[in-house]
């Protein structure tokens, strides 16, 4: 399986990579998410280097995701900004005017940058939207000449400049153990952008290393590092229970997980989050009595609160602490957006069933307190857009009928 994974070279040719400059740095993928609207303040002060007089954002990384249906072809990229103002991970849009090129300015096939895993240099305008992650339109994608790893988890042990990690892959989300040899010009930072010693590791330090593209088969599989982030942790190995927060309405329920969709209720709080339930959450009803996991019904309403270490993918994927089940219904619709002369920047048609019927169609009202994950409002809600819509129930007697929307999810599912 190992084989299947990584580029496997041999010994000498790893030793020789160490004279080479290894894949630039990325941030860890366990770091508390940025809030919307916010910049992430995590990357070392090294990055300055790297802007301009006009600085134009970009993003390094693989590209993780790629959609590409009626509203349009959109990629994902995961990685690391090119500067402490721009984005860990971002939802681009890609046009006719996306420049795809290789170092030398010569085209590149999308598909084929995917296909081989191959490290982007994304740029973009400095209009993007206030989710997480970010969206925004790809001016210029820059194939690089090197690929990298990165791995989460627990240094297990230290010895003669070297660790042992065992966690998750960034990019593959595939458990594994690295043995990883730190280069001499590695960088490690704390998750402040503090620059750390390399004799500051210890056993049972959760971290971040990039690493690659060169891994030795071998168990554990071994190869090097520049680039390290260690993430904090309290003395006690617990997070307060609303360090992050959501009021929502659970989406999907599955396998011991709950997806749900709602409005951040703390600095931290998702929009879009998937939970762990396990037999430390504890759930209970808003009077405080102990409810099991049966009690987490699909479009049932709940307030989630989960810790600050979280999947560095969308929608981020943590663990939940503490569930509570509320007793206010919640009503859902699947339908498409038509244009009509009932719409403006507050509300949107939706054809419910996305059929003929135009009976059972309804005026979406949205106010501050809808949610709609990965959209900056009713203007990225064009004709032809599938969405779910989960609301009250309640339903104006008006031609055609209105209700508002709680949360609002683009169906990208055709």
């Amino acid at each position: 399986m190992m084989k299947n994974m990584y580029k496997v070279l041999a010994t000498t040719t790893i030793l020789a990579m160490l004279a080479a400059p290894m894949a630039a740095s990325a941030h860890n993928a366990n770091k508390p998410i940025t809030p919307p609207g916010k910049v992430n303040s995590y990357h070392a002060s090294n990055t300055a280097k790297e802007k301009s007089n006009k600085h134009v954002a970009g993003t390094l990384g693989q590209i993780t995701n790629l959609v590409n249906d009626k509203s349009g072809k959109f990629i994902t990229v995961t990685g690391r900004g090119l500067s402490h103002t721009d984005q860990d991970e971002i939802i681009l849009s890609i046009t006719d005017q996306t420049k795809i090129v290789d170092a030398k300015g010569k085209r590149v096939d999308l598909q084929s940058i995917i296909d081989n895993k191959q490290v982007v240099k994304a740029f973009y305008d400095g209009s993007i939207t206030r989710s997480i992650p970010a969206r925004g339109t790809a001016l210029t994608l820059v194939v690089q000449d090197y690929s990298f790893f990165a791995i989460t988890g627990e240094v297990t042990s230290v010895s003669d400049g070297r660790i042992t990690v065992e966690g998750t892959n960034m990019y593959t989300k595939v458990n594994e153990t690295m043995i990883l040899r730190i280069v001499p010009q590695a960088k490690i930072y704390d998750e402040a952008g503090k620059k750390l010693k390399k004799d500051g590791l210890e056993k049972g330090m959760k971290i971040t290393a990039f690493f690659g593209p060169t891994v030795a088969e071998s168990y554990p599989a071994q190869s090097t590092t520049n680039y390290i982030t260690v993430h904090a942790s309290n003395d006690d190995g617990k997070h307060d229970e609303d360090t992050h927060g959501t009021d929502g309405i659970i989406v999907s329920h599955h396998d011991g997980r709950i997806l749900v969709a709602g409005k951040g209720i703390t600095e931290y709080g998702q929009q879009y989050v998937e939970l762990h339930i396990d037999e430390k959450t504890q759930i209970v009803d808003e009077k405080g009595n102990k409810l099991n996991e049966d009690a987490l019904k699909t479009e049932g309403r709940v307030e989630v609160y989960y810790g600050p270490y979280m999947s560095f993918s969308y929608p981020p994927q943590g663990h939940a602490d503490k569930v509570i089940v509320k007793e206010q219904k919640t009503f859902k619709l699947e339908g498409t957006i038509e244009k009509s002369d009932f719409t403006n920047e507050s509300r949107v048609y939706l054809n419910v069933g996305s059929d003929d019927n135009k009976g059972n169609d309804l005026i979406i009202k949205i106010n501050e307190d809808t949610a709609m994950p990965l959209l900056r409002g009713a203007e990225d809600l064009k004709d032809g857009t599938k969405v779910v819509v989960y609301y009250n129930g309640i339903v104006a007697k008006s031609l055609p009928g209105q209700a508002t929307a709680d949360v609002i999810l683009v169906d990208h599912q055709e």
